[in-house]
């Protein structure tokens, strides 16, 4: 009774779900947690695995990242001049769960391409609580990043151009992929043909210096995805283009219970975050993408307000030409 109470109380000051997802428990929780990004621990991630998928021709192959450029480009008949495409997933993310296997079904039937998942489980799982682990996380993400960076400029090496590659990163693999992008072009002095960061992780990114994050620059093309902008996901604009889903903060699939922000906020902001996934992989299949419209303030998009600017077409077919900040709703579209 009380915490409803409080809830009537906190509506009538002015404060709605979003308020309470950015002020309650959760956002105080992840102000708690200590963040690290020095570049001068040495740290070994030699335990990243690299899965290389030829669906077409029915070849899955593993390879720890320090021999997968190598392993890569011995697979029989690889074709080089095909799509490569690189996901990087988040905190607590592994190659047996649900989000790498939305990865794979978005991919399988993809033609004249290839698929690499990457699996740094053992440096960013959640075995020691989720708050030393997740701390312990960011630690290794310039790391993990420089790995990756090195795997692909070793594939460059052996003939595949930075054009055939498209990486896709969710939250922390977002913040990866600036890392990725920024250590190859340094090391080719060309840059990957585009990055996709889906809602990059918000907790020690979000007021960390520029170049500890994903951001333009980085690959010929970076477009950013905000689903969980304040809560798990940043809310800092990087890319060339960002995309805000719906009000880029909460999706209307994740409804609370009785007191978003207080109850179920961790919960809320879970589903919320996931969306961008769940989204994206749903557009491969639907090259009519989503209507998206430059716009600042989600205010102004569901008013109508901003019906008359440019527009874009978000997702996966996105031609790679949007600048700036661009809304879209999902109603309507299918993510089955």
């Amino acid at each position: 009774m009380k915490i409803l109470i409080t809830y009537v109380f906190l509506m009538c000051f002015g404060f709605n779900s979003g308020s309470l997802e950015r002020y309650g428990p959760l956002n105080f929780a992840l102000r708690m947690v200590k963040c690290e990004h020095s570049r001068d621990l040495n740290l070994d991630v030699s335990g990243v695995d690299v899965y290389f998928y030829d669906f077409q021709n029915g070849v899955v192959a593993s390879f720890p990242v320090n021999e997968a450029a190598q392993g890569i480009l011995a697979v029989k008949n690889l074709d080089k001049v095909k799509k490569f495409f690189m996901f990087v997933g988040g905190f607590k993310s592994h190659i047996n769960k649900n989000t790498e296997e939305k990865i794979r079904e978005a991919f399988k039937d993809f033609p004249n391409s290839y698929l690499i998942i990457i699996d740094h489980s053992a440096y960013t799982n959640d075995r020691q609580g989720k708050k030393k682990s997740y701390e312990r996380s960011v630690k290794y993400v310039y790391y993990i990043g420089k790995q990756l960076a090195q795997m692909l400029v070793g594939l460059h090496v052996g003939g595949i151009s930075p054009k055939s590659i498209h990486c896709i990163g969710h939250s922390l693999g977002g913040q990866i992929l600036g890392h990725v992008g920024q250590i190859y072009f340094e090391a080719t002095g060309e840059k990957i043909s585009r990055i996709t960061a889906l809602d990059p992780a918000g907790p020690c990114f979000s007021n960390a210096l520029i170049h500890e994050q994903i951001r333009s620059g980085v690959a010929e093309y970076v477009e950013v995805y905000h689903c969980n902008a304040g809560g798990l996901g940043t809310t800092s604009v990087l890319g060339d283009v960002d995309f805000f889903v719906n009000k880029g903060g909460s999706q209307p699939n994740c409804g609370t219970v009785l007191v978003p922000g207080i109850l179920d906020s961790s919960l809320s902001a879970k589903c919320n975050h996931k969306t961008c996934v769940t989204m994206w992989t749903a557009s491969v299949s639907q090259p009519e993408g989503y209507k998206a419209y430059k716009c600042d303030k989600y205010k102004h998009f569901k008013g109508g307000m901003c019906s008359l600017n440019d527009r874009a077409i978000a997702g996966f077919w996105n031609p790679g030409n949007a600048t700036g900040v661009y809304y879209f709703s999902t109603e309507g579209y299918n993510f089955s």
